[in-house]
């Protein structure tokens, strides 16, 4: 039974509010789609095409940032000119940090499409994420920018958002949690974690786009192009309110929230509610 266009824009409605948290944007389509209607998993490839939306949400949002970065990188790869200099480091920590997930993504791409898709190991990773993220954000120093990003520290990031291909770790959950533990501010992990993310993330999304054109999938054509607009407005607003969270306030919310989904999934499992496969 494939999912409605209804379904599809409670998906992407949900994709939009949790792809910047750190609570697992996948898990949370996973977990959803079994409470759909249909009763259907939406599938890795729904997952990473409407991430599409979200990450053009990163794009609008941070576009002086990236066309700042990109410019620097660019002219100093063809040594065209003066360029910024920091902007340009930024641009090959974020090539550097991207080699992880693009790497270990192709490696795994069946494991990550079917077998990691298991509500148990989602259900785990919500509540071990979870307090390792309450643990970093409770010892971590929180006092470097990015401008003192180095390049250890970018490689480090770059395996932490590579965690996320697991669902129920979360991307920005992970990237955060690595800033946090190496001593930088919230606000620097989250950005840091969003701009890792545009490579990833529209790699990823172009290529489920590509491979599933004329195939038959889970979510049709149409509702899948609605959810990745919904994803997109919805994502833009998640964006200008969580940089404003954490610049005053811890991430405990998140955690707790993570111990309490991953709890009552387990329950769930346990009580034969839900079907993990």
């Amino acid at each position: 039974m494939s999912v409605s266009w209804t379904d599809a824009a409670i998906l992407g409605l949900v994709q939009g509010l949790t792809e910047f948290l750190p609570v697992s944007s996948s898990a949370h389509l996973r977990i959803l789609g079994e409470f759909l209607p249909s009763g259907t998993d939406p599938g890795a490839a729904f997952t990473a095409i409407t991430q599409l939306g979200t990450e053009a949400a990163v794009l609008v949002y941070f576009w002086k940032d990236i066309l700042g970065i990109a410019t620097a990188w660019l002219r100093q790869v063809f040594r065209q000119g003066d360029y910024d200099r920091d902007a340009a480091r930024m641009g090959w920590l974020i090539v550097i940090g991207s080699v992880p997930i693009i790497v270990l993504g192709l490696l795994f791409k069946d494991t990550i499409e079917h077998g990691l898709r298991n509500l148990y190991i989602t259900a785990i990773m919500l509540i071990v994420f979870g307090l390792i993220l309450g643990w970093a954000d409770r010892i971590g120093k929180k006092k470097y920018g990015l401008k003192q990003l180095i390049w250890r520290d970018g490689v480090i990031f770059g395996f932490a958002q590579a965690m996320a291909l697991i669902p129920g770790v979360s991307r920005s959950g992970g990237t955060i949690t690595a800033g946090l533990l190496m001593g930088y501010t919230r606000e620097a992990a989250a950005r840091y974690s969003f701009l890792l993310a545009v490579p990833a993330v529209f790699g990823s999304g172009f290529y489920q786009l590509v491979k599933t054109m004329g195939e038959e999938t889970a979510v049709a054509a149409g509702p899948t192009a609605l959810a990745t607009l919904i994803a997109f407005v919805v994502g833009y607003a998640v964006i200008v309110w969580f940089l404003k969270l954490v610049s005053t306030k811890s991430y405990m919310p998140f955690v707790w929230y993570r111990l309490v989904i991953g709890a009552v999934l387990l329950a769930l499992l346990f009580g034969g509610v839900v079907n993990p496969i």
